[in-house]
């Protein structure tokens, strides 16, 4: 019995050690994913492009659909918009990260912004440069709100 329950035991526990690597592994590679993420949440909440451009790489576009036609903006263009002062509504936003999905070098990320007016889903493409994640593309939808919501 002995001979058997030893390296059941051994086995069992360097599992649970790969197995709880692999966990904190993937807890601190879904952390660090966030990180842009959350600059580019503290970026729309303060108005200050230094948080975007944490955020985002510096070559990459928003792709999105505007009056039925496919429009791109590139990122300087879109960070330079940003004027530094927090929207006058800003108490009445809010914005989180909904999900984050990982496979190796590249990300995605789903954010919700909801503004009194408009409701936005941002999906984030990610990818791991140098040690760091940025956001390369950005896609959205926008739902307009009734002004009676």
């Amino acid at each position: 019995m002995k001979k058997i329950l030893m390296p059941a035991i051994l086995l069992l526990i360097v599992s649970g050690f790969y197995v709880g690597n692999t966990v904190l592994a993937e807890y601190v590679e879904k952390e660090a994913v966030k990180v842009p993420l959350e600059a580019y949440l503290k970026g729309h909440e303060t108005g200050k492009p230094e948080y975007m451009q944490k955020a985002f790489h510096t070559d990459g576009k928003l792709m999105f659909i505007r009056d039925g036609n496919y429009t791109t903006i590139e990122f300087k263009d879109y960070i330079g918009r940003m004027n530094g002062q927090p929207a006058k509504d800003e108490a009445n936003r809010k914005r989180y990260i909904e999900s984050v999905d990982i496979s190796g070098n590249a990300a995605v990320g789903k954010i919700v912004l909801d503004y009194p007016n408009a409701r936005f889903v941002d999906y984030m493409s990610l990818l791991k440069i140098d040690g760091e994640w940025k956001i390369v593309n950005k896609t959205f939808n926008v739902e307009p709100k009734n002004s009676s919501d």
